[in-house]
């Protein structure tokens, strides 16, 4: 059971579908940052290197990379650039499926 600003939810399917705690836009950004998270730590542990390695050749500090894993929010989108480059891999920007701007 959760507990949010007296309103109690079975489980976090509800609290998360609540549309009173998160705009539509709010849920996209924290669905992006677990995704980008997913496959850095997925990239990384493909490569068989640890957080410490990945550091030492990114030349970043192994705190920025675990900040990255964690999604925490990050200041530069060159620091996570840096990090794709060495996995192999390079941050794009794709069109959406049902894309309903106007």
């Amino acid at each position: 059971m959760y507990n949010m600003d007296k309103i109690e939810y079975d489980d976090f399917d509800e609290l998360w579908n609540d549309p009173t705690l998160l705009t539509p836009e709010e849920k996209e950004e924290i669905e992006f940052n677990i995704e980008i998270a997913g496959k850095l730590i997925e990239a990384r542990e493909q490569k068989g290197i640890n957080q410490e390695k990945l550091a030492q050749l990114t030349g970043l500090k192994k705190q920025t990379i675990a900040k990255l894993e964690k999604m925490e929010p990050m200041s530069q989108i060159d620091t996570l650039t840096k990090v794709l480059r060495v996995l192999g891999y390079k941050l794009a920007i794709v069109p959406q499926e049902n894309t309903d701007i106007y």
